[in-house]
C-alpha cells in the first residue's frame, strides 16, 4: 500500500469548535489577514520540524532494530529495564534543559520504548532475522 492509499485518519472530536484558517478567512479584515500570515508562516516552521523528527525517528528504528538482531541473536530477552530507566532520567534532564514539558518527553520515550520491544519480540520470533520491519535498512 502506497502512503497515498494508507488510511491514517484523525481521531473524531468532540466538543469541539473549529477556524478553518486559509486564504478565505484572511479576506476582508488587514489585521486578520497578517494574523492568517504569520499563523502560515509558523505552521511552515512545524512541518519542517515534523519532518525532521520522523526523519529522525526512521534512523532511530534502524538502530533498534539492529539491536534487536543482536539481543535475539544473544538470547536476550527484548526488555532491558536498567537501561529504561536511565532513559527515564536522561529524557527528563534533557526535556528540562530545553523548556520542554517533561511528561511529553515521558510520552516519546514510552511510544519509542514499547515499540522496540514489539519489533525485538517479532525480531526474536523469527530466529534473528528483522525481516522488512525497517525496509530502508
Amino acid at each position: 500500500m502506497s502512503d497515498s492509499e494508507h488510511d491514517w485518519l484523525r481521531p473524531a472530536e468532540q466538543d469541539e469548535t473549529e477556524t478553518v484558517i486559509d486564504a478565505d478567512t484572511a479576506q476582508g479584515d488587514p489585521q486578520v489577514a497578517e494574523t492568517v500570515a504569520k499563523i502560515k508562516s509558523l505552521r511552515q516552521s512545524i512541518d519542517n520540524v515534523d519532518t525532521a523528527i520522523v526523519s529522525l525517528l526512521a534512523e532511530r528504528f534502524k538502530y533498534t532494530s539492529q539491536v534487536g538482531v543482536l539481543k535475539a541473536r544473544a538470547g536476550f530477552a527484548p526488555a532491558d529495564y536498567k537501561r529504561e530507566d536511565y532513559q527515564i532520567e536522561r529524557l527528563h534532564r534533557i526535556a528540562v534543559d530545553a523548556g520542554l514539558d517533561p511528561d511529553i518527553a515521558e510520552m516519546y520515550r514510552e511510544f519509542v520504548v514499547t515499540e522496540a520491544k514489539r519489533r525485538h519480540k517479532r525480531i526474536a520470533d523469527a530466529g534473528g532475522d528483522p525481516g522488512i520491519l525497517d525496509v530502508f535498512a
